[in-house]
């Protein structure tokens, strides 16, 4: 079995990448082969509505045209048996990487049936991670799961099984006194990624082993 996690976030060494990473242990405690991807390290663009990947008969159909960093992606994703999506969260929603590589990953296997349908020629699991800034309540009142809530949608509807990860009020700086910041108390929420952060990487790994275990 091959697990493979996309980062989307810009740093690859903290909230996001570390919860990605620990579920990947999760995999690979259940025998699966693991890899993680950085989109900040890739060279791509999103979708361009060329609609190759719909022509009838076409040489691409059902596989996205385009040809750039992202391709040999899309293509180690299509060969996986489960996929984990992670980013944090910028303006209530996933980071603009994350999002251009969404809609080049999902559109090519959307087929414009009634009800739409997909092309993908298996079912794997798949699942979300998302870190962010901001505590349960306060995403809740901004809406926040709307968009988790159609991710997960499509995510389902493209590959079968799929599952959110939700990780809160997550550090964001290793020193605050550098920055301009009087939105909370730094040092509760030092406290918190020492105490509640543990918390959500194990339940990263748990994610990791539901989703290597998966029939």
């Amino acid at each position: 079995m091959k697990v493979i996690a996309i980062n989307g976030g810009p740093r690859k060494k903290w909230n996001t990448a570390t919860l990605l990473e620990k579920a990947l242990e999760g995999a690979a405690s259940q025998g699966a082969e693991t890899e993680l991807i950085h989109l900040y390290d890739l060279d791509y663009k999103g979708c361009t509505s060329c609609f190759c990947c719909k022509l009838k008969g076409g040489a691409s159909y059902g596989t996205c045209a385009m040809k750039d960093g992202l391709t040999p992606i899309l293509e180690k994703i299509a060969r996986a048996d489960a996929l984990i999506l992670g980013s944090p969260i910028y303006f209530g929603t996933v980071t603009g990487e994350m999002r251009s590589c969404m809609e080049r990953l999902l559109f090519q296997y959307l087929a414009y049936t009634r009800p739409p349908s997909s092309v993908f020629d298996r079912k794997i699991s798949t699942a979300f991670i998302y870190t962010m800034n901001v505590s349960e309540e306060i995403m809740n009142e901004y809406h926040y799961p709307v968009h988790f809530g159609m991710n997960e949608n499509y995510l389902t509807r493209i590959f079968g099984k799929s599952e959110t990860l939700c990780s809160f009020e997550t550090l964001q700086f290793e020193d605050y006194d550098k920055v301009v910041f009087n939105y909370f108390d730094p040092e509760e929420r030092k406290e918190r990624h020492r105490t509640v952060f543990p918390v959500d990487c194990e339940k990263a790994f748990e994610l990791g082993v539901r989703l290597a275990s998966h029939d």
